[in-house]
């Protein structure tokens, strides 16, 4: 029987990154879960298809903006669930088998799951991220695109799947799948905190707090971007 699994990883000079990224899917390659894995490049120039290449994973050129990249890694995968993970995000040990109960369990057909956000950073700020992530995700149920999305296929086409928005895709896509069908599970999904080492863990918060309250104004994603930066 096929693996049920499409890994799809939209990627822009991830060259630092996907490395770790693609390391950690060992897992699941070995349990034969994985039937694919595809790397949906914007662009790069920096030697990101090549190390795509060298693991078995398929690439696929698409146009830039991660909203573009994930419509066309889910047009091109073939497995019956889809998992979405960023480039700079690595699966944590014991993924596989979580995923692995969440696809086994008949109700998570119409559901979608995320995972625990955690980042690859000891400082005491990097936790208390954590915890408000969590907060956001329990109280709001918005889970963001660098805590992976699995879905069924037949339920993302069903929903219509997400959006070519130059930002909030993630976002949008989740406000449609709704609060009671969307799950955790039991992973961790590894993201590194460079963005934040680099723009602090209470400035770029702020302004992504603020982008996300503006989003829900009404103000465009197309206008959005630019704030974002």
């Amino acid at each position: 029987m096929r693996p049920p699994l499409s890994l799809i990883i939209p990627a822009l000079d991830a060259a630092g990154s996907l490395p770790a990224t693609l390391a950690a899917l060992a897992e699941g390659r070995a349990g034969g879960l994985i039937g694919e894995v595809l790397v949906i490049d914007g662009g790069s120039r920096d030697g990101t298809q090549s190390l795509a290449r060298d693991v078995d994973a398929r690439v696929i050129d698409a146009a830039r903006g991660r909203g573009h990249q994930l419509v066309a890694g889910a047009a091109a995968a073939t497995g019956d669930w889809l998992l979405f993970l960023h480039a700079d995000t690595r699966l944590g040990q014991g993924w596989a088998a979580a995923i692995a109960d969440f696809i086994g369990t008949p109700e998570n057909a119409r559901r979608a799951g995320y995972l625990r956000y955690r980042l690859d950073d000891p400082a005491a700020a990097a936790r208390r991220l954590e915890a408000f992530v969590a907060w956001r995700c329990r109280l709001l149920a918005l889970p963001y695109g660098d805590q992976g999305l699995l879905i069924a296929r037949r339920f993302y086409d069903e929903l219509g799947g997400f959006r070519p928005l130059p930002l909030m895709e993630d976002v949008e896509l989740a406000r449609r799948i709704g609060r009671h069908r969307l799950a955790p599970i039991a992973a961790d999904a590894i993201t590194s905190a460079a963005r934040y080492r680099r723009g602090g863990y209470v400035a770029r918060p702020l302004r992504n707090l603020g982008c996300l309250t503006l989003y829900f104004l009404g103000l465009p994603p197309h206008v959005l971007v630019r704030l974002y930066g």
